[in-house]
C-alpha cells in the first residue's frame, strides 16, 4: 500500500503486477532495469528451485540485480514481531521452515532458510557479474546499546560510532566474518556469457 502512494507524485508513473517467483515471471526477456529482490524474499523461496528461480531472474534481467538476505550466523527475527514479543523460537535448519510462538499465544510455521555468502553467490555467478557481496551490519547491531536495557550513560557517541562503522567497512567481506552479518547483501549486473567471470570463481574458490 505505501509503495503504491507513490503514483500519487508528479511525473510518477508505476504499475504493480503480482507473480509468483516459482513460476514464469510475465515480463518479457531483459525487460526490466533493475531487479531488487529484498528482505530475504528468497530466503522463504523452495530452495530446492532456487537455481531455477535466479535463471528467470536472469531472464527478465536486463540491467542488475540486488538482493539482501539472511546469513547463517544473523541474529533471530521473529519477521511479524519484535523478538522480545517471542515466547519460544525455533528455526529448522535441515526442513528450512521457522517455527515461532508469540507471547500473545499465535503461532507462526514459515519456510526459511539461511545463506552462506558463498552459496548465496553460487546461485548467480553463472548470468551476472557479481560487483559486491557484503555482511550488513556485523557490529552496530550488537555493540551499540538499547534504551530497552542499557542505561542512559552506555549511549553511543560520535567516536564510538564512528568505530564501529570502521568495523563494519573493514570486515564487511572478509570471509571469516561475512557469514556473522545480520544480512548478505549482493550487487549484480547481467550479462550475456553463461559462464562465471574469473573473478568470481577466485572469490568462491577461496571461501
Amino acid at each position: 500500500m505505501l509503495a503504491r502512494t507513490l503514483s500519487d507524485l508528479p511525473g510518477v508513473s508505476l504499475t504493480f503486477d503480482v507473480a509468483d517467483f516459482r513460476d514464469r515471471l510475465p515480463e518479457a526477456d531483459a525487460s526490466v532495469d533493475i531487479t531488487l529482490c529484498l528482505y530475504s524474499v528468497l530466503g522463504h523461496l523452495p530452495i530446492a528451485g532456487l537455481t531455477d528461480i535466479a535463471e528467470e531472474i536472469a531472464r527478465v534481467t536486463s540491467g542488475y540485480f540486488v538482493t539482501t538476505v539472511r546469513s547463517i550466523g544473523s541474529t533471530p527475527t521473529a519477521f511479524v514481531e519484535s523478538i522480545e514479543k517471542v515466547r519460544q523460537l525455533k528455526q529448522d535448519h535441515v526442513r528450512n521452515k521457522c517455527d515461532i510462538e508469540l507471547g500473545d499465544g499465535r503461532r507462526i510455521a514459515l519456510d526459511f532458510h539461511l545463506f552462506t555468502a558463498r552459496e548465496l553467490a553460487g546461485y548467480f555467478a553463472h548470468r551476472f557479474d557479481i560487483e559486491d557481496l557484503r555482511g550488513l551490519d556485523l557490529f552496530h547491531g550488537r555493540f551499540a546499546p538499547d534504551a530497552r536495557w542499557n542505561p542512559d550513560d552506555a549511549h553511543v557517541d560520535d567516536h564510538f560510532s564512528d568505530e564501529l562503522a570502521g568495523l563494519e567497512e573493514a570486515y564487511a567481506t572478509h570471509p571469516k566474518f561475512i557469514d556473522r552479518a545480520t544480512h548478505l547483501l549482493l550487487v549484480a549486473r547481467r550479462r550475456l556469457a553463461a559462464a562465471p567471470t574469473a573473478s568470481v570463481i577466485d572469490w568462491l574458490a577461496s571461501q
